[in-house]
């Protein structure tokens, strides 16, 4: 597996590495954009904005990471694998190229009913400091946040 920081050229990569991933795994949280304003987004805002890194296998992207910093926290503010090639070791991969270059504390988000996502972060020494009703997420969804210190 190779990692490499997105560039524009990226735009569509990205957005089929988190729009397949969120079809196939995150049924429950639909994204309440379209397709285009998605584009845009990834285009406009996630990468120039983000250090976005992607995943590649054989020429084949498979998975994505994107941070930033806040007031002194990294986030994790994405992190995607494409579908079938989940346990393989690309979301270690990632978010272990992403602690590295994060001060703590770091700070994610996900899903409460993303069972696999809070097993994998649990596993990496995440602790869930905060349970919401979702009022604040776009999908209104239960989420979870995080915190490595």
């Amino acid at each position: 597996m190779q990692t490499r920081i997105a560039t524009s050229n990226d735009v569509d990569s990205v957005v089929r590495i988190i729009r397949t991933s969120r079809d196939a795994y995150l049924p429950y949280a639909k994204s309440p954009h379209s397709s285009d304003s998605f584009q845009c987004w990834v285009g406009n805002k996630l990468i120039p904005a983000h250090r976005v890194i992607v995943a590649q296998i054989a020429n084949d992207d498979v998975g994505i990471v994107a941070t930033s910093q806040a007031d002194g926290i990294g986030w994790i503010d994405q992190l995607y694998i494409a579908p079938g090639h989940l346990r393989q070791g690309i979301g270690t991969a990632l978010l272990t190229e992403a602690l590295t270059a994060l001060p703590r504390p770091i700070h994610l988000w996900t899903f409460q009913q993303n069972t696999s996502a809070i097993h994998f972060y649990k596993h990496h020494g995440f602790t869930a400091i905060e349970f919401t009703n979702g009022e604040n997420n776009e999908e209104k969804c239960p989420d979870i946040l995080f915190a490595l210190r």
